[in-house]
């Protein structure tokens, strides 16, 4: 063949193949719970957070995927000698996503509406210890405390304590505005949040462009939208059952990692017999852990018998305090003379609640204590159970950090007051020692477990499925969210 019919074959034969495809710049996540409003100001449930958190909305500090606390809005920070009052730079050239801009008035506007008389803050005690907010300067804020913090970083790393406007926040309900790398389109409630990358964002440019949160409370429906590709991941996999599937699949990754979720049988300690220690008592040991970890979660989580992560290096395996033991629970509620005795048990849609509270259920009438089971949406459970304190048991996940502490506050939902618990807690808050604050952490999970204060089921395992070519995302939990700052499509 000559040589120029070679060449043209060739060409022809280049032009022919396809380009290579580039990386798609659009994601769309499954969730289980739909949020109830997306401003992480107001509302207690995980899921606003699981959309907004460093997605939409940024504090001073932040938490990075290895639980660690790392500068966000504010670029570095000092202390004083005395330790009570706190110096924020803060970052310049950043804006809302309205175009307004976000200086230290907004700093002050955000700490002082969330500690203020009429907060609705969910986490308000997170700014108990604050005195005043000082605006020094537009890029420099001082925090002046009533006794020394060492955790103030941590406090303002959660979503409760990220920076909002005050020309923006009467809608952050529906339409938050934030200085997050992405900004938010559009909330088909029942369906799904879009969010899109920020073009003015100050700090480094996410690389996707796009991303839809959706929501997808069914175990079934959530496998069969990551089977039929119309899911790009899930996160917090609801269907454990299905996983050895997906491991099977060269499309997906099986992630399990760790969270900060403690889950609990929470007791309302202003029922009457639930005030009884004896009853509470035989409460936990009617408790199988394993069998509810098997049968609810397929044997995803680990066994706890206090209110702590078991990777936090101050943990301590209390369980053996509340093991399974139905005849001591029988001689327990003997004793205390409250049988019959019929409690109500609310639970929340996610799988761990509905799934285990089938099983605690049958654990608790095994030793003669009857249940109503109450199925209700996360809205009512907020309304009714968290806000409004009417109930007598529930099953919930507690996924905040470090969350010890609200068994120090008797105007929780547990209705606790324990006033040994709370010194402890006062001296914790501010001990500076990592010695010495180690001994208070332990003295407090001590002091919970063995006034059984709830009952400690399993700390709940994030399960996440994720199209194969997905990276950057955090595999395990170290706050409530799904951070997409650092998620890409492999090249």
């Amino acid at each position: 063949m000559p040589a120029r019919l070679i060449r043209a074959a060739l060409l022809a034969l280049v032009v022919a193949l396809p380009a290579a495809a580039e990386p798609p710049e659009a994601i769309r996540l499954g969730m289980v719970l739909e949020p109830p409003n997306l401003d992480p100001t107001a509302g207690a449930a995980a899921a606003i957070d699981e959309v907004v958190y460093a997605n939409i909305y940024e504090g001073l500090t932040r938490f990075a995927p290895d639980g660690s606390i790392v500068p966000a809005l504010a670029e570095s920070w000092s202390t004083s000698a005395d330790g009570l009052t706190w110096t924020f730079r803060l970052h310049a050239g950043v804006t809302f996503h309205d175009g307004t801009t976000f200086d230290a008035e907004d700093v002050k506007f955000s700490l002082d509406r969330a500690r203020a008389p009429d907060s609705v803050n969910a986490q308000k005690q997170l700014f108990d210890g604050i005195r005043e907010v000082r605006v020094i300067d537009p890029l420099t804020v001082e925090i002046e405390l009533s006794a020394p913090n060492g955790n103030l970083p941590f406090n303002l790393a959660w979503g409760d304590a990220v920076m909002v406007a005050p020309e923006s926040i009467g809608r952050a309900a529906t339409e938050p505005v934030g200085t997050g790398p992405f900004r938010f389109v559009r909330w088909v409630q029942g369906d799904r949040v879009e969010l899109e990358r920020n073009p003015d964002y100050w700090g480094p440019a996410p690389a996707l462009a796009r991303a839809t949160f959706r929501f997808i409370a069914d175990p079934n429906a959530a496998y069969a939208a990551m089977m039929a590709g119309d899911l790009d991941g899930f996160p917090n996999f609801p269907a454990p059952e299905t996983l050895d599937q997906f491991r099977a699949d060269p499309r997906f990754r099986v992630v399990v990692g760790s969270t900060e979720g403690e889950t609990i049988l929470a007791m309302n300690h202003a029922h009457p017999a639930l005030a009884d220690r004896r009853v509470r008592q035989a409460i936990a040991h009617a408790i199988n852990r394993q069998d509810i970890i098997d049968g609810a979660m397929f044997g995803q989580g680990t066994p706890i018998g206090t209110h702590f992560a078991p990777h936090h290096p101050d943990y301590l395996d209390l369980t053996d305090l509340s093991a399974h033991d139905p005849e001591r629970a029988k001689a327990l509620l003997a004793e205390a003379g409250v049988l019959p005795l019929r409690l109500r048990l609310f639970l929340p849609p996610p799988p761990y609640a509905r799934r285990g509270g089938e099983i605690v259920a049958a654990q608790l009438r095994a030793v003669g204590i009857e249940t109503e089971i109450r199925n209700i949406e996360w809205a009512q459970w907020i309304e009714q159970v968290f806000l409004g304190k009417d109930y007598d048991l529930t099953i919930v996940s507690h996924t905040e950090p470090f969350d010890i502490g609200i068994y120090a506050r008797p105007d929780y939902y547990f209705n606790y007051d324990n006033p040994d618990l709370q010194e402890v807690m006062a001296e914790l808050d501010v001990e500076a020692d990592p010695a010495a604050r180690r001994a208070l952490v332990q003295t407090a999970q001590r002091l919970i477990a063995e006034d059984y204060a709830n009952g400690f089921l399993f700390q709940l395992a994030l399960v996440g499925v994720w199209d194969a070519r997905l990276e950057g995302y955090w595999e395990n939990a170290p706050a409530q969210a799904n951070d997409l700052t650092a998620v890409r499509w492999a090249q």
